[in-house]
């Protein structure tokens, strides 16, 4: 009888410890809600729960701009984040206070299939990488519509003068010339943003002395011009009517459709044509923002967001695995199938294929050619103030001037420097 109970409960336990070895694990996945980021992440998740049965995903979706970043640092905060989440890499990532909220990655075995200069971008203050790169890098400049262009027989510019010059042609054919889409608040600061190239090459410390605070946007004529651009293309009269109502899934329909001719906004936007417009991929070519120099004519690129996991998650062991599993070559090129390629990856061996949209291919050569891409100030410096896009917005709507916007960004920035307890500030 004894041995027959000692039988039965080591039965019980063996089958027990089985159960936990086969225990299933429901992942939560917060991402952004871009057609492209949804496409790649459901994309992954159907293929590790495939290799990997016993873990499957909730996926929840959160706006962009600044009402995502709020949901991100409050959920982080409050110990209410979901066990993976994807966020943008530089500053932002910084300002999310890493060293105390985030999962250390940088043991991870797929770390090694990540390029040095991404790991930059997401490494905490003590040395630690905390994310993997999630989607292609980007380039920040303007689609414009191929049809319109070849109708009219426009050339892409290469100085802010040109590209003023066929707007104005665009507009005395009757058509939009430069979308807007404000409701989005995010996307208003493009003009600013991806000027960024124009100000380093006029003057190459700035990012140091940003972040030193010994250069301002308002007292440095080079980054004031963003504003200015800002400011100079509402008073042309060449936006679409509706761009205090207009969304970016409207920006983006209307560049590629040929509603508009220009849309200032990051390469990423690729993917929302393919998943939305795909028979209008190929209408839709682009250029880097010009600036006053022909000769000088680059891309300001954009890094990939991340993806990242909370330090408090109830699954972090599980969570780390996937995450390994998304700095593979066969994940990203299981990206690349879901949404696209709208930019290089920053996974080594992970090879573009031939018969990427011509967006695409108007894009690759700053890439390919030694000094004509330089990153964005916010992978440069830590500080990006959470105000800008609220006066891109204004300037872009003729509600503020430009030097009015400059000054109260630098006001807002000096708040944010000295919650980072940056020196000199």
């Amino acid at each position: 009888m004894n041995r027959l109970i000692h039988s039965t409960a080591l039965a019980g336990a063996m089958a027990l410890v089985a159960g936990l070895a086969q225990a299933e694990v429901t992942l939560s996945v917060l991402i952004d809600n871009n057609p492209e980021t949804v496409a790649m992440m459901e994309a992954l998740t159907a293929a590790y729960t495939a290799a990997n049965p016993d873990v499957t995903f909730e996926i929840e979706q959160r706006t962009g701009g600044a009402e995502g970043d709020n949901i991100v640092k409050t959920r982080l905060a409050t110990g209410e984040m979901a066990d993976v989440f994807n966020y943008n890499s530089g500053s932002l990532f910084q300002a999310l206070n890493p060293q105390q909220t985030l999962a250390d990655m940088s043991s991870l075995g797929g770390q090694g299939n990540v390029l040095d200069s991404f790991k930059q971008v997401v490494t905490s203050p003590d040395g630690a990488v905390r994310g993997v790169p999630f989607g292609p890098a980007m380039g920040g400049g303007i689609f414009y519509n191929i049809p319109i262009y070849q109708e009219l027989g426009l050339t892409p510019p290469k100085t802010w003068a040109e590209f003023m010059a066929n707007n104005e042609k665009i507009k005395a054919a009757g058509k939009v010339a430069v979308i807007q889409t404000y409701t989005d608040t995010w996307t208003s600061q493009l003009f600013i943003l991806a000027d960024y190239f124009n100000v380093q090459a006029e003057v190459p410390n700035f990012a140091a002395d940003y972040t030193a605070n010994k250069a301002k946007y308002a007292s440095t004529p080079a980054a004031m011009r963003g504003f200015e651009r800002l400011e100079e293309v509402f008073k042309a009269g060449v936006l679409n009517e509706d761009f205090g109502a207009a969304t970016f899934d409207d920006g983006m329909r209307m560049v590629s459709t040929g509603e508009g001719a220009h849309y200032p906004m990051l390469t990423f936007g690729i993917g929302n044509v393919k998943q939305n417009y795909p028979d209008n991929l190929n209408d839709m070519g682009f250029f880097a923002q010009p600036g006053n120099d022909a000769a000088k004519n680059g891309l300001t690129v954009w890094m990939p967001a991340a993806i990242y996991v909370p330090e408090a998650s109830a699954n972090k062991e599980e969570a780390l695995k996937f995450v390994d599993f998304v700095a593979t070559v066969e994940s990203c090129q299981t990206m690349i199938s879901a949404a696209g390629a709208s930019g290089p990856y920053l996974i080594k061996g992970c090879e573009l294929p031939a018969d990427v949209p011509q967006a695409v291919k108007d894009m690759l050569p700053y890439f390919q050619t030694e000094g004509m891409t330089a990153p964005a100030l916010e992978f440069l410096s830590p500080i990006k103030g959470p105000a800008l896009e609220q006066l891109t917005v204004e300037v872009g709507s003729g509600i503020r001037p430009a030097a009015d916007a400059a000054a109260l960004y630098d006001q807002d920035v000096e708040k944010q420097a000295k919650q980072l307890g940056l020196p000199n500030w």
